[in-house]
């Protein structure tokens, strides 16, 4: 399969937000350029999605950032909707599909549980000038996003809004520490857990990766 040409920040370092518009949604100015960069674990989960058999079902990516993975998946002519909560995200992924000569896809804001307060000590306004996220689907992809403690659950909640009864989720983990609770909430909303580990070494010019992928079906 033919490389995809991604537009992406420079480094870490980049900041933008002139209007507050990340600031009202609780991204901070340290947390704000994550969303404009290519991880490992995400382009392991491309993988993964370039392997899927392209069906009728109905895909969701959540926390999507460049959404390589859903990029991968809507190439392959699937049915997938990326999401995420950056205000820039939708800005980003209109230029990626342009620049690899593919047609619009679908994306919806996408926000879970209740983020830090902003740096100014105010209460974070959820408000966002995308489409909400609705609807069920039938597949949700997630890379590398574990990254915080959420001992309420929010994470396992929202999955269960918009997955379908019947219907899987992947999260790729590059063993952020905060699996294990993420485990137990998932089987809270009866979710059954198959957990692979994907090291390996650094060799042939690719980069040493330590993680697990879950599994999660009903």
């Amino acid at each position: 399969m033919d490389d995809l040409v991604i537009r992406s920040l420079l480094d870490k370092n980049q900041f933008h937000d002139p209007l507050d518009e990340a600031l009202n949604l609780g991204i901070s100015s340290a947390t704000w350029p994550l969303f404009g960069l290519l991880w490992p674990s995400g382009a392991r989960m491309a993988e993964r999605m370039a392997k899927r058999p392209v069906t009728s079902e109905r895909i969701l990516e959540i926390g999507c950032g460049l959404a390589l993975s859903s990029l991968v998946a809507h190439r392959r002519g699937a049915n997938v909707t990326a999401s995420d909560c950056h205000p820039l995200t939708h800005a980003f992924l209109d230029q990626n599909t342009q620049l690899n000569h593919l047609q619009p896809m679908a994306y919806r804001h996408g926000l879970w549980g209740t983020a830090a307060l902003r740096e100014d000590g105010q209460p974070v306004l959820t408000q966002a000038h995308d489409v909400p996220l609705t609807g069920l689907f039938d597949l949700i992809v997630g890379s590398d996003i574990l990254y915080e403690r959420d001992d309420e659950g929010t994470l396992a909640q929202f999955i269960d809004e918009h997955a379908a009864t019947r219907s899987e989720i992947w999260v790729i983990d590059p063993n952020r520490g905060n699996r294990a609770a993420f485990h137990k909430h998932m089987a809270r909303v009866g979710f059954a857990m198959h957990e692979q580990v994907l090291d390996q070494t650094a060799h042939d010019g690719v980069d040493a990766y330590k993680g697990r992928m879950l599994t999660y079906t009903r």
